[in-house]
């Protein structure tokens, strides 16, 4: 079954030539011309993504996208906020509370189908990627994309779910603010505040309970996973197969 995407916009001219491009590229479609609208959808119909304006009569764009994030039932669907506010702080505040990606209007309707396949292709790994990560407790099911610690499921965005996936399998290494970025955001330096970084971090942790001291950070430059020194982790991508010991004996 294609994708469901909920497209949250009240200019109808805007929101039915959104949604003419995407049924046109293979989605299936569903409407929103309000906050409130916006959130029984999201919760009646759980889509595979959302797109926000954030200027709607009612509960603006940027509470319905806290609201989102905060019930458990909705808070894994990767949002795009598509909004003509285009300041530099607009955009920090979108991500720091949880957006997966931002574009300004006017835009391009084939770059939006772009980024919203993008994002998509993050939620869907392909199947060579579809190995188990384990550290101590925390469980990553990359096929799934699903993440549990201690047996218990972590309701993770899109984003936060990727920052985890990049620095454990880039463990023991350094990443700088601004490659963390481009590699998991994909945006250059220059389009968001580093301090979005900051922020998803600071909630990844919140999420990681006692594991979180494993994401540390690097004072004026940015984050490193350091794993507890026991246990194993798993995966395929660069050696992954590991014992901890050995990690830590090149610390």
């Amino acid at each position: 079954m294609q994708d469901l995407i909920l497209v949250v916009e009240d200019e109808r001219d805007v929101l039915r030539h959104i949604e003419n491009d995407l049924l046109e590229e293979g989605f299936r479609v569903i409407t929103a011309m309000s906050g409130q609208e916006a959130l029984r959808l999201a919760s009646e119909h759980r889509p595979n993504l959302i797109i926000l304006d954030l200027i709607l009569p009612g509960m603006d764009g940027r509470q319905v996208l806290k609201t989102i994030r905060r019930q458990a039932e909705t808070s894994h669907i990767p949002v795009l906020i598509l909004s003509a506010r285009a300041s530099h702080e607009d955009r920090v505040i979108g991500f720091e509370l949880g957006c997966d990606d931002y574009m300004v209007k006017p835009f391009n309707q084939r770059e939006l189908v772009l980024r919203v396949r993008a994002i998509l292709r993050r939620m869907n790994p392909p199947e060579n990627t579809s190995d188990i990560i384990q550290v101590a407790d925390l469980q990553i099911d990359m096929a799934k994309h699903a993440v549990t610690l201690s047996g218990e499921v972590l309701e993770l965005t899109p984003t936060e779910f990727k920052l985890l996936t990049y620095l454990i399998r880039r463990k023991e290494r350094v990443q700088t603010r601004e490659n963390l970025l481009t590699q998991v955001w994909g945006l250059s330096p220059s389009e968001v505040d580093s301090r979005t970084v900051d922020t998803h971090v600071r909630r990844l942790r919140q999420k990681l309970g006692h594991l979180d001291y494993m994401i540390k950070t690097v004072r004026k430059v940015g984050y490193i996973f350091k794993p507890p020194t026991t246990g194993l982790i798993g995966g395929s991508e660069e050696g992954m197969r590991e014992e901890l010991p050995r990690m830590a004996e090149t610390a």
